[in-house]
C-alpha cells in the first residue's frame, strides 16, 4: 500500500501559475481527482508521477522524493491523456516496450498477463493506428500496469470512450482500488466520478478548494442552506406548516412531494417530527436532494 502526498506544492510557467499551494494526501483505493478544465489536473498528476518538478513545495510516496528518484517509476503507473504516438506498433507490441523498459525478468508473460486484465488479448496483433478510442485508453492502462505498480494514475480516463467499454474500465479501476492500490483518476465530468469514488479532491483555478467524501462536503457548507425532499400524508397541509417555520426558508410543492430549502439544519430536523405531529400528518420521507457531486462541484466552482 502506497501514500501520495504534496505538501505546499506549487507550479508555475514562467507568469502562469498552474498549481498554488496544494497540499493533499492520496492513499489506497479509488480517488476521484476532479475540476474543470484548466484547473491544473494534469499538472498535479505530471508532478505525482515525477515527469515534472515541482515550483515549490515537495512531493514525496511513502516518504520519499518523487522528482529526480528513478525508484519511484517502479511504483507509479502514469495513463496520460494525450493520445499514443507509436501507431506503427501493435498493442502487444507497445505493452512489451514498457516491460522491456522496467526490466521485469519475464517482459513476454507480464505483457500477456496485463492484457488478459484489460480484456485485449485478442487485438493485441492490431496496429494501434487501428484501434477505436476506448482500445487505445485500455492498452494505455495495460503499458501502465505492466510492472505491477502500487499507484496508478489517470488523467482523463473516459474521454471519447463510448458507454461499454466506460463500464468495463469502472470495474477494472473499483478491482484495483478493492487490491488495496492507490488509484487516482482526474474527471471533469461529475457522472463518471460520483459512480466510480466517494472520495474526492477538488482544484479549481490551480488550488485546492475540497477533500473527502462528497456529501461529508455539503454537510460541511454552513453557508448555503439545505435542500430537502419530504413526502407525507398531506404535503399541501404540510408545506403550509412548514413555511411558518424560521429555520424554513423556502418550500415548493410537486407531484412527488415538497422541495424544501432549510436555513437552520439543526432547528428544522428538531422541529418536523412536532410539528408533523402537531398536524395530524405523518412524513413518509426526508432526504436531501442537493448533496449530489454536481451541487457541490457547482458550489465550489462558483466561490
Amino acid at each position: 500500500m502506497s501514500t501520495l502526498v504534496l505538501d505546499k506544492a506549487s507550479r508555475w510557467f514562467g507568469n502562469v501559475v498552474a498549481v498554488n499551494d496544494v497540499s493533499l494526501t492520496i492513499g489506497p483505493g479509488v480517488t476521484g481527482l476532479l475540476g474543470p478544465n484548466g484547473a491544473g489536473k494534469t499538472t498535479l498528476m505530471a508532478m505525482m508521477a515525477g515527469f515534472l518538478a515541482p515550483s515549490s513545495g515537495h512531493v514525496t510516496l511513502d516518504g520519499r522524493p518523487v522528482w529526480r528518484n528513478t525508484d519511484t517509476y517502479r511504483h507509479v503507473g502514469l495513463v496520460p491523456e494525450r493520445e499514443l504516438s507509436f501507431g506503427y506498433l501493435t498493442g502487444r507490441q507497445f505493452v512489451r516496450a514498457n516491460a522491456d523498459l522496467h526490466g521485469l525478468a519475464d517482459p513476454g508473460a507480464a505483457t500477456e498477463r496485463i492484457l488478459a486484465v484489460v480484456d485485449m488479448v485478442e487485438p493485441a496483433g492490431r496496429r494501434l493506428d487501428t484501434y477505436s478510442k476506448g482500445m487505445r485508453q485500455r492498452v494505455k492502462i495495460a503499458a501502465a500496469l505492466v510492472h505491477d505498480p502500487s499507484v496508478l494514475l489517470l488523467d482523463e480516463p473516459f474521454n471519447g470512450v463510448d458507454p461499454r467499454q466506460r463500464m468495463h474500465l469502472m470495474d477494472l479501476l473499483r478491482r484495483l482500488g478493492d487490491e488495496g492500490r492507490t488509484v487516482l483518476f482526474s474527471s471533469h465530468i461529475l457522472e463518471e466520478v460520483e459512480r466510480l469514488a466517494r472520495h474526492i479532491e477538488v482544484v479549481v483555478s490551480g488550488r485546492h478548494a475540497a477533500s473527502g467524501d462528497f456529501g461529508a462536503i455539503r454537510r460541511l457548507m454552513t453557508d448555503r442552506p439545505v435542500q430537502y425532499a419530504v413526502r407525507s400524508s398531506d404535503d399541501r397541509a404540510l408545506a403550509a406548516v412548514l413555511i411558518a417555520q424560521p429555520s424554513v426558508q423556502a418550500v415548493s410543492l410537486g407531484s412527488d412531494g415538497l422541495d424544501v430549502q432549510v436555513a437552520d439544519l439543526g432547528s428544522f430536523a428538531v422541529g418536523l417530527p412536532g410539528w408533523a405531529r402537531d398536524h395530524d400528518l405523518s412524513v413518509y420521507e426526508l432526504s436531501p436532494s442537493d448533496e449530489s457531486l454536481e451541487s457541490v462541484f457547482a458550489y465550489l466552482v462558483a466561490r
